[in-house]
């Protein structure tokens, strides 16, 4: 049983019982559904609203479907990971250093967060591709999941 998959469930023996979990190729259907949804040329081009509409109701019927399964690891790494890829989407919506300073600088003086100007600047001039860009510590305490509106 241990190496079956039924109906995207597989399984294993926890002491006396046996535990359902989804398998690996489904997870790797919603990594790879999530990188459709997220690719910087198509969310990019359209509002963030209609594209965190799509990643929530394919994120609300994946969860729906294996909520009888063992996943939570599985969900704290994929939720570290779509994060960041919307972090980067945000970002490219932004596009010039200007706005980006601009618009970090308005969540800064919201949330009282008291970054540095300068490191804000460095932020938004630097030269790092898009993905490498959203990895910094200022844009990840800046779009954290409360400013995103994710509750956690």
């Amino acid at each position: 049983p241990t190496k079956s998959n039924f109906l995207g469930f597989t399984f294993w023996k926890s002491g006396n019982s046996w535990q359902a979990r989804p398998g690996d190729d489904r997870k790797t259907k919603l990594y790879d559904k999530m990188r459709e949804l997220l690719r910087r040329k198509k969310a990019g081009a359209q509002p963030l609203s209609l594209t965190f509409t799509k990643v929530n109701q394919v994120i609300r019927d994946w969860v729906n479907y294996f909520r009888i399964s063992a996943m939570k690891y599985f969900l704290i790494k994929f939720s570290q990971w779509l994060c960041h890829k919307v972090r980067v989407v945000i970002i490219k919506q932004w596009k010039l250093p200007k706005r980006i300073y601009t618009n970090l600088m308005r969540i800064n003086k919201a949330l009282k967060c008291n970054i540095s100007d300068e490191d804000i600047h460095k932020i938004a001039n630097t030269r790092l591709g898009w993905y490498k860009r959203s990895t910094g510590h200022v844009i990840n305490f800046l779009l954290s999941p409360k400013v995103l509106g994710i509750s956690k």
